[in-house]
């Protein structure tokens, strides 16, 4: 025999409340006070009462889904805002469908699959975002906020503080004594990559530093440790790496080239402190992104949006530099 599903009305029984304060509750209303909003709450948690979504749906005319859109899964920042979307979403009682990109992938054809999946928004991250600025993103009809993106009144941004971020380790770096900074920027095409980009120009023009030529990597540590050699053969002191993973590249690159880190090179782990980073040998220098908090403005402003039709937002999350051993004075 099957078990019969709990309904609204086994609920409204047990908590001492009419059906339709039930479904107030459910449907997220206003006008249930406090007290009976916890005991209906308590009531569903103790009989176990799931929202029936697609009858929900016939009712508000939402799915209780937003979609997350994505270039790749495959790098540090973009899983991690992932977990962080999917529980900032959880919380506000949404289901998350992903969709993937790849290297050559239509967003406009990825937003339609999501409006033929009945989502309600979408979240668009990082590297993806460049593709939507060129699109038309209103053919879709979907409410959209997109992470790391100029300003754009066309969907909500919620940004990192990436130039800030960015000034922070080279003027920590400067003031240990280094004559200059070299960087290892993130992938051409990236907001991210380019606004930390800027950020590294700004501290220096600020320092009267001279800007020496950077190199570009594709977030990955291989690619981190194949740039390296060419910013060594250079003579540099300080590096500030785009992020963690290829800084690591870069730890590896001065270990076999014979010099030592933070003695004769000091290295800056550009963004995210990753949950390993203060393990690496030694420990790293970084800039740490709040990816929670990321990821919940972007379900809040998407969310928000959906239902109470507030208009897009502009949003900032800032950074804060981790000082550990892979920075010191510079050698005399």
């Amino acid at each position: 025999m099957t078990a019969r599903r709990v309904s609204m009305a086994d609920v409204a029984e047990r908590a001492g409340v009419s059906g339709q304060t039930v479904s107030r509750v459910v449907n997220a209303s206003p006008r249930v006070d406090p007290e009976t909003r916890a005991r209906v709450e308590a009531a569903m948690s103790a009989l176990g009462y799931r929202p029936h979504r697609a009858a929900r749906a016939l009712r508000t005319g939402r799915t209780q889904t937003i979609g997350l859109v994505v270039s790749t899964l495959a790098s540090v920042g973009n899983s991690r805002m992932l977990q962080a979307v999917a529980d900032a979403a959880a919380t506000r009682g949404y289901a998350l469908t992903v969709v993937t990109l790849g290297a050559d992938g239509d967003v406009a054809a990825a937003f339609e699959r999501l409006a033929e999946q009945g989502v309600d928004g979408a979240i668009v991250l990082n590297e993806a975002t460049a593709r939507v600025r060129g699109a038309d993103v209103g053919a879709s009809g979907l409410r959209l906020v997109v992470v790391d993106s100029p300003r754009d009144n066309r969907f909500g941004v919620v940004e990192t503080e990436h130039a800030a971020g960015a000034r922070s380790a080279v003027e920590h770096l400067l003031a240990l004594g280094h004559a200059t900074v070299h960087h290892l920027a993130g992938p051409d095409g990236s907001f991210a990559a380019a606004e930390r980009e800027r950020g590294w120009r700004e501290a220096l023009a600020a320092a009267g530093a001279a800007v020496p030529p950077m190199v570009r990597g594709d977030w990955t540590s291989a690619s981190g440790f194949a740039a390296a050699s060419a910013l060594l053969e250079t003579g540099a002191t300080a590096v500030f790496a785009a992020n963690d993973q290829m800084a690591l590249g870069v730890l590896r690159a001065v270990a076999e080239s014979g010099r030592e880190v933070p003695g004769e090179v000091s290295v800056v782990g550009g963004f995210d402190d990753v949950a390993d980073a203060a393990d690496y040998r030694p420990p790293l220098t970084t800039v740490r992104q709040d990816f929670d908090a990321l990821g919940a403005r972007a379900v809040a402003a998407l969310v928000d949006g959906i239902e109470a039709g507030t208009p897009a937002a502009f949003e900032t999350v800032p950074t804060r530099l981790v000082v550990r051993e892979s920075t010191a004075p510079a050698p005399s």
